[in-house]
């Protein structure tokens, strides 16, 4: 009990509250500064706590010095707490207090013994630093090295740490700076010892543990299994192929994993998913037939094929020939979609390679064996253009049946041709004609010069082979003459040195000139060039010929120019 003077002078005491009294002030007497001592509040005013700690004078702390970081301050009227004592009845007969140091002189008191003892103790992360975190140590401020959070994973986020209790070892203490380093790291550590150990003891290759997925690779994910880590390849995640690890398992994943390889020297542990169940290889044949019409999920599409999963047990793929009847299919991606779930017809299985290989194409009819039900050679009919490459055009026919036209079927004039293979669009519409139909060989050739008659042959069907006729020397080199024969269609012939005289002597180029006129046989056209062989040697002949058979005979003896000259002297 505590009496102040005020109450001495007006109240009257007994003896036994006297007693007290004096007994109270010979105790007080012996509080020392810079002690520790448990006071009472007996008011909060303008957030000062007024304490009373036995002296003359209640000392006045400001209500922070009660507050945790990150916290507000909890403290009521009739509490009873620790102060520091600073000065007993100053100069100004007050009484100087301090909550925050008597509770750091414990703290560090306590603190001290545990990093002698190396005993974990527990502290609250409340701000966030550079290099790491503050954490209060029961009042004490510690730090916290981002190297020291954590042994099994970087921590991204801190943040998620904050406010909250964590256990950590003192690393190092320093009074006198006030600086105290914790790890949170060095607990972990060896709490991963004693599991590694346990771990170690107790598996075997074939045991079936339970881990967490800690990360995921383009090749595999290692598993967390509580003091070390495992890692399954990506060939041991699932039975069907997978792309990627993250396709089928997520960050922090808690799975079951058996032990395909243990490596105790090196620690290292070999995992498998897929081991857990047994193998549908092993009985693919009870399961799936030879050209058994089954649902699957597109899985992947590349340029040259298309990847399906089977009955989500097996892995199947379908070539870019087995995708369409079309000669010239297009990307695979114009066909079917990812993720579509699409009717296949089974070829083969691919023990070897675990692949059942598929078509789609074969869900339907072959359209080539109804082509002729449709078209005929010599045909026309009008169409677009789906493809133009460097040597023609593609054009549809029917439903999954293109035919092609040749660079050298789009003109008669072969000149022409290039230009107008230039000048094709996709989608452009054209009229084509067939020219031939393959259906064993799946081909269809089509023409566009065909359309109208071939300039040559009508040509030729005026003048037959062996006809005379009269032509232009258009140009004169070394080997021949070459001639106009059409000009409106351009149409041209030429003369082989050999071909222009009978006799050797006059089989001379430079006997004729650009512009004359000049008689010659029509001998043969020449296909690819398009250009009619002619021959004065060929009319000489036939001219003697009929010389012969008019003005003599084969027996008279008479020469050619014998007859001929009697006939001139007549």
């Amino acid at each position: 009990m505590i009496y102040k003077m005020s109450e001495i002078a007006n109240n009257k005491l007994s003896n036994s509250e006297y007693d007290a009294l004096i007994s109270s002030s010979f105790k007080h007497n012996n509080i020392k500064e810079k002690t520790i001592i448990t006071g009472k509040v007996v008011s909060i005013e303008n957030d000062i706590v007024t304490i009373d700690v036995g002296l003359k004078s209640e000392g006045r702390v400001s209500i922070n010095e009660f507050s945790r970081p990150g916290q507000e301050a909890e403290i009521n009227v009739g509490d009873e707490t620790e102060v520091f004592i600073e000065n007993v009845d100053s100069a100004n007969g007050e009484t100087t207090l301090s909550r925050e140091k008597a509770v750091k002189q414990k703290a560090w008191h306590d603190l001290q013994e545990s990093f002698s003892n190396n005993a974990v103790v527990t502290g609250i992360p409340y701000n966030r630093v550079k290099g790491g975190m503050s954490v209060d140590l029961n009042g004490v401020t510690a730090f916290l090295p981002g190297s020291q959070i954590d042994t099994r994973q970087i921590i991204k986020d801190t943040k998620e740490l904050l406010n909250k209790p964590i256990d950590l070892l003192i690393l190092k203490m320093d009074k006198y700076r006030g600086n105290i380093v914790v790890s949170r790291k060095a607990i972990t550590e060896n709490e991963l010892k004693e599991q590694k150990k346990e771990l170690l003891d107790s598996i075997e290759e074939g045991s079936i543990i339970e881990g967490k997925v800690k990360n995921l690779t383009e090749y595999g994910a290692f598993i967390d299994l509580g003091g070390m880590d495992g890692l399954v390849h990506v060939t041991d995640i699932s039975w069907i192929k997978i792309n990627n690890p993250s396709d089928v398992l997520n960050l922090n994943d808690k799975i079951k994993v058996k032990v395909l390889k243990f490596d105790e020297e090196l620690s290292r542990l070999s995992l498998g998913i897929k081991q857990l169940s047994p193998n549908p290889w092993d009985n693919v044949n009870d399961n799936i037939k030879i050209d058994q019409v089954i649902s699957a999920k597109v899985t992947n599409i590349i340029d040259n094929q298309v990847n399906v999963i089977i009955n989500e047990m097996y892995d199947g793929s379908i070539s870019l020939g087995e995708l369409t009847w079309l000669k010239k299919p297009p990307h695979p991606s114009k066909i079917v979609n990812l993720n579509d779930i699409i009717e296949v017809k089974v070829l083969d299985i691919d023990d070897e390679r675990k692949r059942i290989n598929c078509s789609l194409k074969q869900m339907r009819d072959n359209p080539w064996m109804k082509l002729n039900e449709n078209y005929n050679i010599n045909d026309s009919f009008e169409t677009e253009i789906v493809n133009v490459v460097d040597f023609g055009i593609f054009v549809k026919v029917q439903d999954e049946i293109d035919g092609m036209v040749h660079v050298s079927d789009l003109s008669w004039d072969e000149k022409e041709c290039n230009s107008m293979l230039k000048n094709f669009k996709k989608n452009d519409k054209v009229k084509v004609k067939i020219l031939d139909i393959n259906v064993e060989k799946e081909r269809i050739s089509l023409g566009i010069k065909h359309l109208t008659n071939d300039p040559v042959q009508n040509f030729l069907d005026k003048n037959p082979l062996k006809t005379k006729i009269t032509s232009k020397i258009l140009e004169v080199d070394d080997k021949g003459i070459k001639v106009e024969l059409d000009t409106e269609n351009n149409i041209f012939g030429y003369i082989k040195k050999i071909n222009l005289s009978k006799d050797k002597n006059e089989q001379k180029t430079d006997r004729f000139a650009v512009g004359e006129n000049v008689d010659a046989i029509i001998l043969s056209v020449d296909s690819k060039s398009r250009i009619i062989n002619l021959s004065i040697k060929e009319l000489e002949i036939q001219d003697e010929k009929e010389a012969l058979s008019k003005y003599g005979s084969s027996t008279s003896g008479a020469s050619l120019g014998d007859i001929l000259g009697s006939v001139l002297k007549k």
